[in-house]
């Protein structure tokens, strides 16, 4: 029988949703500052150039600039994953986003008239735009002073006799699966404010979603401590990962107000955010799967490209992820992999949603279709046999407690088969399946994977929890306070949320990988159990009863024994306050999993759950001109339990739009260190109207180590999207498309290979 909850387990509005709908908040853009002066940036129009004279006088002379900063007139340190640039560019440029000065002015447009009286000459170089090529002999070296492109980021995996699993196997798939860049195309673009006191404490307002990382790694890169960085984070207006790094327009804000004596406002336009916003990377993904002739996965085999880009941020660690999915996604006793990453002169990549997984998932589903085909096995029969379950440990070490895919792939299977939208004449119809595997209980990839919590109940009956956990718009708040509300008993209308200032919250190691709902939940929580004890003891005295015959639900702190006798608990607290050695009802916790980081040979168990989902895609191809359209996705989710299930619902709408772009339409292009499409004409995000029909089913395993049994979901929605509409194009057509996005074109190609292949 479930546990009767209170607050949990019902679908509750979002708590920022009236002011968001309103019009109310006030993002960062919307931010002003008393003698807020505008910045802009000066970026280089080569992929690779020294930097032979740049002369700012004239734009410094220009009335109503207040402060130009270049690479030569300024003290920074290097920052970033590998340490391996600086804000503003001294010597040389790498890639058309590098930046070459900045100018503060008292007006956005003061501004981008100085940046074109600033005279850059370059010398050219010549350019490297593959991978690949970046490594041959006596190409150009995008940075010198390493002798060499080939990045010193590697991640080889062996477990098991590959090569002998695949001698024995009955069946054997191979292909490369090839993924370009796309951008997270964010509401709210990037933007940064700076300001100095003059004791040289710098506050920045930022929408990072690592503030204590981002504290630190400023602090460094300006040469300061973090403990003279104040960080406030306002509502962020989309971020998708993109918030994971420090930028240079961190740096430059911050370098700006230091030399304007006042504070810096640096945001994007458009086309800008197109241009800098780091993207998903750019990859190869050579893969062989093996199996015998029941179906059982004897091996994997795999080889990832990267284009690390000009620097090396986010994007170049991704194949961290992508090995969990190789050697995870269904059961397989052998695994190789393998990695090359290289720099090249494109712009370079940062952390995206799903951070590597879509691109794995997308091939190991593929090939899970396609090995189906060779051994003349049901695609879903296939994937049921080799199905992980709980107790399984993954050959990286990962521990399988709560795991639902199986009833995951059984409830999206049966989902898509209910009440199909009926076939468009002439067209062609497919059914296309995609499981995921990913961490759902934190990741420990720092030392810490630690959030904590204070919550204090005052003598009004308000309770408020301080967190570390940032909110990014995806109702972390309102989850963290049904979760406080529920284990305090009390309304959740009288739970405050406060996690905007590194200053007064505690500490937490960021927002990324689906870690917000377990890990600063389980911090919420204990910190709530602490102060409701505090509340039932000090409770006792006035109830003449020990603290463990009283309870607290509903608002009320009432005797086990005799619910009728009640006080509120605001009363209780009040009480407590007013008397002879009375004492506050304030609590903190900090709660890190019990995980392990990976050892040198990528073993470890990283997260203290895992999460799985199922999706299953109908489309209707036109096979004139090689139109998509998706009719139906079906979506399950192992969610250990659902907290809030319609915003869980929503976290996977939002995935599914997401991961929709990428498989048919998203395409950020870039052109020999161009990128060639700067806005939403030619960026193909997709609208509601292209949106299809969508069943979510929401699976509760309820994990032992979760908060009230939830692991985390914010990425499962888009990791098997693009995997599940390959291979429904697949059935439909007969078409293996392992290139994305499957545009018209690409799929026309490929039934024009068909045809003339079958004659």
């Amino acid at each position: 029988m479930a546990q009767p909850f209170t607050i949990v387990g019902k679908s509750t509005p979002k708590l920022d949703g009236p002011d968001k709908v309103t019009g109310r908040t006030r993002y960062l853009h919307d931010l002003e500052l008393p003698r807020l002066a505008h910045g802009k940036i000066l970026r280089t129009r080569l992929p690779h150039a020294r930097i032979v004279r740049l002369d700012a006088s004239r734009a410094r002379a220009r009335a109503g600039v207040l402060a130009v900063v270049t690479g030569a007139d300024v003290q920074q340190h290097p920052f970033g994953f590998a340490k391996d640039q600086l804000a503003l560019k001294r010597g040389k440029v790498r890639c058309i986003r590098d930046e070459v000065a900045a100018v503060a002015a008292e007006t956005p447009e003061i501004a981008e008239e100085a940046l074109e009286l600033i005279d850059v000459e370059y010398e050219e170089l010549p350019a490297v735009f593959d991978p690949l090529k970046a490594l041959e002999p006596g190409a150009p070296l995008v940075h010198e002073e390493l002798t060499t492109n080939r990045h010193h980021l590697r991640y080889q995996f062996t477990h098991g006799d590959v090569d002998r699993a695949l001698a024995q196997a009955a069946a054997v798939v191979e292909d490369t699966y090839r993924l370009g860049f796309v951008t997270p195309a964010c509401m709210g673009t990037m933007v940064a404010i700076a300001d100095w006191d003059p004791a040289g404490n710098l506050t920045m307002w930022t929408t990072t979603q690592v503030p204590f990382i981002y504290q630190r790694d400023l602090g460094e890169a300006l040469g300061i401590g973090g403990d003279r960085i104040r960080v406030l984070q306002p509502p962020v207006g989309g971020n998708f990962g993109r918030g994971l790094d420090l930028y240079p327009i961190d740096v430059i804000a911050a370098l700006l107000a230091r030399a304007a004596r006042r504070p810096v406002k640096i945001e994007f336009d458009r086309v800008e955010e197109f241009l800098a916003c780091p993207t998903r990377e750019a990859c190869a993904i050579w893969l062989r799967t093996a199996a015998d002739r029941d179906g059982r996965l004897l091996a994997r085999d795999a080889h990832v490209t990267i284009d690390g880009g000009a620097y090396t941020s986010w994007g170049s660690t991704t194949p961290y992820v992508m090995l969990s999915t190789v050697a995870g996604l269904y059961r397989v006793p052998n695994v190789r992999f393998d990695t090359t990453i290289a720099y090249t002169n494109n712009p370079y990549s940062g952390s995206m949603r799903g951070y590597g997984n879509p691109e794995s998932t997308f091939a190991v589903e593929s090939q899970m279709d396609d090995l189906a085909d060779r051994l003349g096995m049901d695609r879903l029969a296939l994937r049921r046999l080799n199905a992980p379950k709980p107790g399984d440990v993954s050959p990286q070490g990962f521990v399988l407690t709560s795991f639902a895919m199986r009833e995951c792939l059984d409830a999206a299977a049966a989902e898509i088969a209910r009440n199909p939208p009926p076939p468009t004449p002439g067209w062609k119809r497919g059914v296309g399946y995609a499981g995921m595997f990913h961490v759902g209980g934190g990741a420990r990839i720092y030392r810490s994977d630690g959030c904590g919590a204070i919550v204090k109940l005052d003598d009004f009956g308000k309770v408020t929890l301080i967190t570390g956990a940032s909110e990014i718009g995806q109702g972390s708040e309102t989850v963290l306070a049904m979760i406080v509300a529920e284990t305090l008993g009390v309304p959740l209308a009288r739970v405050d949320v406060v996690n905007s200032d590194t200053s007064i919250r505690p500490w937490d190691v960021g927002t990324h990988a689906s870690r917000t709902t377990f890990v600063a939940g389980n911090a919420a929580r204990q910190a709530a159990e602490k102060v409701r004890t505090q509340l039932l003891d000090m409770a006792a005295a006035q109830f003449d009863e020990p603290a463990a015959a009283l309870d607290v639900k509903g608002g009320w702190v009432f005797a086990r024994r005799d619910p009728q006798r009640r006080v509120q608990y605001e009363a209780v607290a009040r009480a407590g306050h007013f008397r002879g050695g009375g004492r506050m009802l304030v609590a903190e916790a900090f709660y890190d999993p019990p995980t392990t980081m990976l050892d040198k040979d990528f073993q470890g168990n990283v997260s203290a759950a895992y999460t799985s989902a199922f999706q299953a895609v109908l489309v209707d191809v036109d096979p004139e001109i090689g139109r998509v359209v998706v009719r139906k996705v079906a979506s399950a989710h192992d969610v250990g339990r659902a907290l809030n299930p319609a915003a869980a619902e929503g976290q996977v709408h939002g995935g599914i739009h997401m991961g929709l772009g990428y498989a048919l339409s998203e395409r950020l292009v870039v052109e020999r260190g161009q990128v060639v499409t700067q806005t939403f004409m030619d960026y193909a995000v997709l609208k509601a109207d292209d949106m299809p029909e969508i069943e979510v089913r929401l699976i509760e395993s309820v994990d032992a180590e979760g908060p009230f049994g939830a692991k985390g979901l914010g990425e499962s929605g888009v990791i098997p999207v693009a995997a599940a509409v390959r291979n429904a194009i697949k059935d439909a057509t007969g078409v293996r498309c392992n290139e994305l996005p499957v545009t018209p074109e690409r799929l026309l190609a490929g039934l024009g290979a068909a045809i003339r292949g079958g004659s």
